[in-house]
């Protein structure tokens, strides 16, 4: 098991406690709305906003946070990330906020304290890029969006 290291921005609500994993199985845990006296943000149809969690994390080298949409929110209410996964690199220090979206037709109020995305602890791979002259041969080839599902 790899630990977070997390600590509180200046002026958060510690009473809403750190991240927590729901069930036992559960492989993201829960970031909640730190809105402080704000009480609530209400998202418009189409609007997006930086949510604060009121967090910021120590991420080992060699893993990633990714913050991901909470999916009864996404059916309910349209409720999304726009960047998801956004990816936390482990040499980030700063305020940890999420990026939610309104994809829904009416108005979505978060209110302090509302579970509003998870975060996945996942390892990192680094990659050397080398350039070719040419890249070798596939049975897809060149073959783009759709194009594994269509039979001939």
């Amino acid at each position: 098991m790899v630990t977070i290291e997390l600590t509180w921005d200046d002026g958060a609500d510690r009473s809403l406690g750190l991240p927590v994993y729901a069930s036992a199985g559960a492989a993201g845990a829960d970031l909640r709305a730190n809105l402080g006296d704000r009480g609530s943000l209400v998202l418009q149809p189409g609007a997006r906003a930086l949510v604060p969690t009121g967090l910021r994390l120590a991420i080992p080298e060699g893993f990633e946070i990714q913050i991901r949409p909470r999916s009864g929110l996404a059916l309910k209410h349209g409720i999304t990330l726009p960047n998801a996964p956004g990816t936390i690199d482990s040499d980030y220090r700063g305020p940890l906020g999420v990026i939610v979206m309104n994809a829904g037709h009416v108005a979505f109020e978060i209110a302090h304290g509302d579970r509003i995305a998870q975060m996945v602890v996942a390892p990192v791979m680094r990659a050397a890029f080398s350039e070719v002259d040419a890249l070798d041969a596939t049975s897809r080839g060149q073959g783009g969006f759709g194009s594994t599902g269509v039979s001939s």
